[in-house]
């Protein structure tokens, strides 16, 4: 029985998850796939190989790493301490899609990919066309992605009861049109009504029909294209990342301590390097349960992906109590560590709600401005 419900709030804040019993830090909530997921464009075209529907990353960490650091002699100590199976990977006949497993594989055909399937040689198909138009309106570090939308529709399309999935998709949906515009700007800039247009007209070249038509008309496909950029919920996978965390949990000597963590900091500066930041396989996905979680400054749970592919784990991180609602926080590390505007500014900016929790009304005596280290990271950015 599930520890938790969902209720309709009277409020801006729509869906709300409540506890309905006793969570301890660490205790997980929930589990659950998205409906659908995608990779980045720009992840994939820096070859981030990736299963095409659960995006389980197609490489050994020691592949991995050999990428991102430029270094095809790098070889990585304890390569037993996390084991990643490749035996079962499989593609597409038509488009030569990769997938971890054939279920991987057969999932997505009988879900969207049937709609979707298309020879990626052909750089004048309408998706390869439509892609490339999307990666100059979004570089990295990417958000969303056009595909996330263009799967929603074939989703749709595939539907055995059209009608049904349309209202599951509509569950996302909560915002008014200027709303659903604020956002635009946000996502793709000043001229985001002709680029919006551009992107509808390239979208309904991909997939088309009455099932599918409400969400291609101007403000259906503004309030579609809004609910991808709102509630699509980052997707991070990494097997480096998964074999660090492996290997560090591993009972050594204080002479190997020592060794593995000189390499792993060796390895890291090479990496970055190379490579940045820019080191996991990336994408977003809309999560019916997950989406219901509110934002807090400060949370009680976090979405995490332990499995290393698209499967989602709400895990709490304080004590929750039966009644209690459920939040986990839309800001990153750092940006909880803001001050309050900084934050509040933030969440204005991009998911167009004034924070009322705790936090933020504790220390609402603060000033209403930016403190000069965010100023100047902020310059930075710019």
């Amino acid at each position: 029985m599930a520890g938790f419900e969902i209720k309709t709030c009277n409020s801006k804040k729509g869906k709300a998850m409540f506890s309905t019993k006793n969570y301890e830090p660490g205790d997980i909530i929930l589990e659950e796939d998205p409906l659908v997921s995608c990779q980045f464009a720009w992840n994939a075209a820096y070859k981030y190989i990736a299963c095409d529907h659960c995006m389980r990353p197609l490489e050994t960490p020691e592949q991995n790493v050999r990428r991102l650091s430029a270094n095809p002699d790098m070889v990585l100590p304890h390569p037993d301490c996390y084991d990643l199976c490749l035996d079962n990977i499989t593609s597409c006949d038509q488009c030569g899609a990769y997938y971890c497993s054939e279920s991987c594989q057969q999932q997505a055909y009988a879900k969207y990919h049937r709609t979707i399937c298309y020879d990626t040689n052909d750089l004048q198909h309408p998706i390869a066309v439509l892609l490339e138009a999307w990666k100059p309106l979004h570089y990295p570090p990417e958000t969303t992605s056009i595909m996330l939308l263009v799967r929603i529709l074939a989703y749709i399309q595939q539907s055995s009861d059209p009608s049904s999935a349309v209202a599951t998709i509509k569950q996302f949906c909560h915002r008014t049109m200027n709303e659903d515009e604020e956002i635009m700007h946000k996502l793709l800039g000043d001229q985001f009504v002709d680029q919006l247009n551009m992107l509808r007209e390239l979208t309904a070249n991909v997939v088309n029909g009455d099932a599918v038509q409400e969400f291609l008309t101007p403000d259906g496909f503004c309030s579609l294209m809004a609910l991808v950029g709102t509630n699509g919920q980052g997707i991070g996978t990494s097997p480096l990342a998964m074999w660090v965390n492996s290997v560090v949990g591993l009972t050594l000597s204080d002479d190997e301590r020592r060794q593995l963590d000189l390499f792993l900091t060796r390895m890291y500066d090479k990496v970055q390097e190379e490579s940045g930041s820019f080191l996991n396989t990336e994408g977003s996905g809309l999560f019916k349960l997950q989406s219901a979680c509110n934002h807090n400054c400060s949370p009680n749970a976090e979405s995490t992906f332990p499995y290393g592919n698209h499967r989602l784990q709400l895990k709490a991180i304080k004590p929750i109590r039966p009644g209690e609602e459920i939040c986990i926080s839309y800001l990153d590390e750092c940006f909880l560590q803001r001050s309050r505007h900084s934050r509040q500014k933030e969440l204005a900016q991009n998911y167009l709600f004034v924070c009322d929790c705790h936090r933020c009304l504790s220390e609402s005596s603060q000033p209403e401005c930016t403190s000069e280290e965010e100023m100047s990271e902020e310059d930075a950015d710019d």
